[in-house]
């Protein structure tokens, strides 16, 4: 290839991850050092690092951080072994697999805040589940700051385990028969078979579905938006706080909320880092 045609294909890409990307972030990072106000754009003032310390000194922030934390802690690993455990199964299916994995996708497929409304309202007043509660317990449900965690959490691993199943099960379709049977020759059990065999041949779409889910649910937004609106902030994921002070009262603080994305994304290479490494070590192996 000589030099002309490489450029002919190189520069259209890169000019559009210059203007998609990188400068939205140049732009980000700028505008977190100023005073910028929603009722006022054309006037932003250099104020330095006082965002930042704004925001680190916030309660709100911390409560919103430490919440997605353990969001991200106990959705990501439940999804990706019931999503792994759901996979194994629909493998060993044979009658009827098309049906069941259509019904698996349903959450997946259905827009997050439609989702979200339709299972608030099981909850709500006059709401199935709400209605079996009461008579079960004899007491009316109540969405609460106790229990909203809950069911926000509950939730997101309804909506995101379709993706870790599907990307398990067509993994799974990947797998040669001639090993399964030499284990089975060599008398490995289930678990012996499913440790020594089926996980490795899963090993990338594992690092794969855990990367990818650890990204979407530390910026989360639109579940807990539904349930949470202006009210129980101790149930505020980092993204939602930052849409909150960024639009709140008509002030909006803009130069506060572009803060907030820069630390957003330090925060997810943060959490990617063990994923990024692990994968980083296989392609080395690979190559070895």
């Amino acid at each position: 290839m000589n030099r002309r045609t490489f450029w002919g294909f190189t520069v259209p890409s890169v000019a559009v991850m210059l203007l998609l990307m990188v400068f939205p972030l140049l732009t980000t990072v700028w505008l977190g050092f100023q005073k910028l106000l929603l009722r006022d754009l054309n006037n932003p003032e250099w104020i330095g690092f006082d965002n930042y310390r704004d925001l680190l000194s916030d309660p709100e922030f911390w409560a919103a951080f430490r919440f997605t934390m353990v969001f991200v802690a106990i959705v990501v690993p439940v999804t990706m072994v019931m999503g792994l455990c759901t996979a194994l199964l629909l493998d060993r299916v044979g009658r009827g697999r098309s049906v069941y994995l259509a019904a698996l996708l349903l959450p997946f497929i259905v827009t997050p805040v439609v989702g979200s409304l339709v299972y608030k309202d099981l909850f709500e007043r006059g709401g199935l589940l709400a209605w079996l509660w009461e008579v079960i317990t004899d007491n009316p449900f109540a969405v609460n700051s106790g229990n909203v965690k809950w069911l926000i959490i509950i939730q997101a691993i309804w909506n995101v385990m379709p993706f870790a199943m599907i990307t398990f099960f067509a993994g799974l379709q990947t797998l040669p028969e001639e090993r399964v049977e030499a284990a089975a020759i060599d008398g490995a059990d289930f678990w012996r078979n499913l440790w020594h065999v089926t996980l490795p041949h899963l090993r990338v779409l594992i690092l794969f579905v855990g990367l990818i889910t650890t990204m979407d649910m530390y910026r989360v937004y639109d579940q807990v938006f539904v349930w949470t609106g202006n009210r129980f902030t101790d149930a505020h994921t980092l993204q939602v706080y930052n849409v909150r002070i960024a639009t709140a009262f008509d002030i909006g603080r803009l130069g506060k909320g572009n803060a907030m994305a820069v630390l957003t994304v330090i925060g997810i290479f943060v959490v990617l880092i063990p994923f990024l490494w692990r994968s980083y070590k296989d392609q080395i192996a690979e190559r070895v």
